[in-house]
């Protein structure tokens, strides 16, 4: 393995803190339907497929509140509301892409992987 990963277990854990914020089930699919452009609440829900409204307006919010998303609001009747990536969040569009290409050519090994020690 190529360079050497030092973590200081001493201190309290920022991986740990990111990764809790970034590593759950849906952050991440939300971080890189935005990759492309801004979109409006309704299309992300569409694109995600899967996920609630509810959870949809949580993780944006987590998003947010963590400065990987910024949220603005038009003051139109119905209001228009759109999620775009901060300067943070593209920053973390690297690494995720590294992630989803390894997961992408990995998938059908775990998935093999598991179905052996299924029972």
């Amino acid at each position: 393995m190529s360079g050497a990963i030092h973590v200081d277990f001493s201190q309290p854990c920022p991986i740990r803190d990111v990764l809790d914020r970034i590593g759950d089930q849906w952050s991440l699919l939300v971080l890189v339907s935005l990759a492309p452009r801004t979109k409006r609440f309704n299309e992300l829900l569409r694109e995600i497929g899967d996920i609630s409204k509810q959870m949809l307006a949580r993780t944006l919010r987590r998003l947010e509140q963590d400065g990987f998303v910024e949220r603005t609001v038009y003051p139109e009747v119905p209001p228009r509301v759109e999620y775009t990536l901060t300067e943070l969040g593209r920053s973390l569009l690297e690494p995720i892409g590294g992630l989803v290409r390894w997961a992408d050519t990995h998938h059908l090994a775990i998935a093999e992987a598991r179905k052996r020690h299924s029972g």
